[in-house]
């Protein structure tokens, strides 16, 4: 039985899960068009995945300040929600069920991909990591810092987001408050050197994520809604861990009890973090007795491995993103202990059909 522990169905809020397999958002980068329009070959790629219980999108952008990244297929837009239609058609129409990631990206941006003007962040530090841009992945610079006013339009953009996702036909959303990006920006003292209501102490840290759920009211049902959190990023996408890092996760976990969501998204430590100050090694197992809902957990994640996190009793469904990239047929793969296809990382971010769509089926 343990063996089949990942294929058992789940309740998910008010959806039922075919399985505890949940493909990751993964940025592809093949809307290479007037309008970052999700397109025919999108719905393709995700229909291909349709067997896992869940799929979140890739990252899509909630405006045009948001975007930090070529070719990623928006959700601000009359045409971008229209586009998302033929990707929720595609899955809903295999039986599968499909979330959309909120994304804004903050200071990991460039001018190139706002007409010239700085990228907005907490504060007016530079990340000194890279943004994928026309000319491909260059340096960040010094980004704006966000007025009041700003936060507040930021917020309502969330809302938008959330609002064009039900349009579009989303089962719900995920807002990406993790991987060093805007939302995980404000939570770090590293990033946020803010004096004002949104900078200091821990609750001014996490106050716009609570701002955006609270502005969700009356829009979103909460049970569709999911938060994606990092605690432990270290030394990437401009992100360092200090003394308040895993406090001010603590303090986000346990106050998203408040507010009955489809589940926390939490991810495992990109590199080893046992010799790292304030880091936590183990992040479902830290943040598990905290959180009294559904918890997914991902990062390089195994057949086995994510088996043994829910039999421990640690997660309740286990995202895999690389794997389903070169195996569209993940769960089928999983489930007869196949052989698993090798992704290539030179196409993760190309325009074409090929290393998207082209990956072999079991037979």
């Amino acid at each position: 039985m343990s063996k089949l522990i990942l294929m058992q169905p789940y309740t998910l809020g008010k959806i039922e899960l075919e399985n505890r397999i949940v493909m990751a958002p993964m940025t592809r980068s093949r809307s290479n068009n007037e309008g970052n329009v999700a397109t025919a070959l999108t719905a393709k790629y995700y229909e291909q995945r349709v067997t896992a219980g869940l799929i979140i999108s890739e990252g899509t952008f909630v405006s045009t300040k948001a975007v930090g990244f070529i070719n990623v297929p928006g959700i601000y837009s009359e045409a971008q929600t229209e586009g998302w239609k033929l990707v929720t058609k595609a899955v809903h129409d295999k039986g599968g069920k499909i979330f959309a990631q909120l994304w804004h990206t903050g200071r990991l941006s460039h001018p190139d991909l706002h007409n010239g003007e700085l990228p907005h962040a907490p504060s007016a530090l530079n990340p000194l990591a890279k943004a994928y841009t026309n000319d491909g992945f260059v340096d960040t610079v010094v980004p704006k810092e966000m007025t009041i006013e700003d936060i507040k339009q930021t917020v309502l953009d969330f809302v938008n987001g959330a609002k064009n996702a039900l349009i579009a036909g989303f089962d719900g959303i995920e807002l990406h408050a993790a991987n060093g990006y805007l939302l995980q920006q404000f939570f770090n003292g590293y990033s946020n050197h803010r004096s004002d209501e949104y900078g200091g102490s821990m609750e001014n840290k996490a106050r716009i994520l609570f701002d955006i759920l609270d502005a969700f009211k009356g829009v979103i049902d909460y049970s569709k809604v999911g938060v994606r959190l990092n605690p432990s990023l270290h030394n990437a996408q401009g992100m360092m861990l200090d003394i308040d890092t895993i406090p001010t996760h603590e303090y986000i976990v346990k106050r998203l009890n408040d507010y009955g969501l489809a589940y926390i998204h939490l991810t495992e430590p990109y590199v080893p973090v046992d010799d790292v100050p304030y880091a936590v090694a183990e992040v479902a197992k830290h943040f598990r007795p905290l959180y009294n809902g559904t918890l997914i957990i991902n990062k390089s994640f195994t057949k086995e491995t994510g088996i043994k996190v829910i039999e421990e009793g640690y997660a309740d469904l286990v995202a895999y993103g690389v794997p389903f990239i070169a195996n569209p047929d993940l769960v089928a793969r999983f489930e007869n202990d196949a052989e698993l296809n090798a992704p290539d990382p030179s196409t993760f971010y190309t325009a074409t059909e090929e290393g998207y769509i082209d990956y072999p089926m079991m037979k």
